[in-house]
């Protein structure tokens, strides 16, 4: 008899874990379904968000496997959107016409139906400044080095409202990487873009049509890449405020600049400007040199030049209106935006070796410190590049953080 209800005592005991553990599933499994879409795009969203973070991390060995599937897969799919090398032009352009379903970033659906609307209500609040990042990789690769750029932001403008145009990071997996600065009070949001809304009633809107039918050949480039490039232009165009690149450090608040655009070199003769660059621009909603400048993406398009739709194309239009009346601008010298070119960028990166290497940190520091805005950090040449402690870049981001987290790891 005791054995019996010993063993009666234990079936209970087991059932009773059983349906437990059940229940516990599927309150887990339908707040992610839940978050997977318009909560995160409000303050309760936000809320309920960190809730289900909170119980992810339970269990958190399956549930951040399946999190690493998932960014694999996007990585993957990424990938596999990279246009064929070596092929003709028609070959090229029916590959694009087979993978037209899974260029995400040309989809128009709930998200980007949302986009006005998120983004006048986001700027709707106090800002010290109004701007805008871009995002076209998947989520898993904005990395640390990409955050220490949103640091330097909130550094330089505490009350300013930066926006990341992205739809990988408008999911859980990018409100956990903006979640520090969202704790912080910082203001951030990542927000999936309408481009059919961005470019239309511009040059570009003709252009765009063509290109999602899928009859135009979109180059060597990744399509997305090239679209980048048009995007900060457009949200630009429509909105007015600053485009920053993701791999712009700032020193500095953009304070009294309006309607301006760095070159990003000189002749050493005649002190004149060579190239301009598009990874920091600062313009007024509606300006003329924007439309121009879109203007001139939609109608010498190349997808297989890399630079011509962007700083090279910014710099001939430049070239053509400078002097002409109507246009408003400033151009700004290398040392605003660009002091270190993208050849000799690693070596902000390195340890001082010798009292000489002292010497040329100290006066680096002092001369950014006085002349640049910023640091565009050339990420296709320096993101493998580890930062050392006691180099330009290691005390540089130190001063101009707010989190300040792992600095020497990213």
């Amino acid at each position: 008899m005791f054995i019996y209800r010993l063993l009666s005592r234990r079936a209970k005991s087991a059932i009773l874990a059983l349906v437990i553990f059940i229940a516990t599933f599927f309150i887990i499994y339908e707040d992610t379904v839940i978050i997977s879409n318009d909560s995160l795009h409000s303050a309760a969203g936000a809320s309920r968000a960190i809730k289900v973070l909170e119980k992810f991390q339970i269990s958190n060995r399956p549930l951040l496997s399946i999190q690493e599937e998932t960014d694999k897969a996007d990585s993957g799919s990424w990938n596999s959107l990279k246009p064929p090398f070596n092929v003709t032009e028609d070959e090229r352009t029916a590959w694009f016409r087979k993978k037209l379903p899974e260029f995400d970033i040309l989809k128009s659906d709930n998200l980007t139906e949302q986009f006005h609307g998120r983004v006048l209500e986001f700027f709707s609040h106090e800002c010290e400044l109004q701007a805008f990042m871009t995002w076209i990789s998947p989520a898993n690769l904005f990395g640390k080095r990409e955050v220490l750029g949103l640091e330097s932001f909130f550094k330089a403008h505490p009350s300013g409202c930066l926006m990341i145009l992205s739809r990988t990071l408008d999911t859980p997996s990018g409100y956990r990487v903006l979640k520090p600065l969202l704790d912080g009070k910082f203001k951030v949001a990542a927000v999936t873009p309408d481009l059919s809304f961005l470019f239309r009633n511009t040059p570009a809107g003709a252009w765009f049509d063509e290109m999602k039918s899928g009859n135009n050949d979109p180059g060597e480039i990744p399509l997305a890449q090239n679209l980048s490039n048009l995007i900060r232009l457009a949200v630009l165009y429509k909105y007015g405020g600053v485009y920053l690149d993701t791999d712009f450090i700032l020193l500095k608040s953009f304070e009294g600049l309006r309607n301006s655009i760095g070159a990003q070199s000189i002749d050493v003769v005649s002190r004149n400007w060579t190239r301009l660059n598009n990874a920091v621009l600062i313009f007024d909603m509606n300006h003329p040199l924007l439309f121009k400048f879109i203007e001139e993406f939609a109608a010498t398009f190349d997808g297989n030049k890399w630079g011509h739709n962007g700083p090279y194309l910014v710099s001939r239009v430049v070239q053509r209106v400078q002097t002409r009346p109507g246009y408003n601008f400033t151009i700004l010298p290398p040392t605003a935006f660009y002091p270190v070119n993208w050849n000799r960028i690693g070596g902000l990166f390195k340890v001082p070796q010798n009292q000489a290497d002292s010497r040329w940190v100290n006066a680096k520091l002092l001369q950014l410190s006085r002349e640049a805005y910023g640091v565009h950090l050339w990420n296709k040449q320096s993101n493998s590049i580890a930062i050392e402690e006691g180099s330009v870049m290691g005390r540089m981001i130190s001063q101009h953080c707010v989190i300040c987290d792992q600095i020497y790891s990213s």
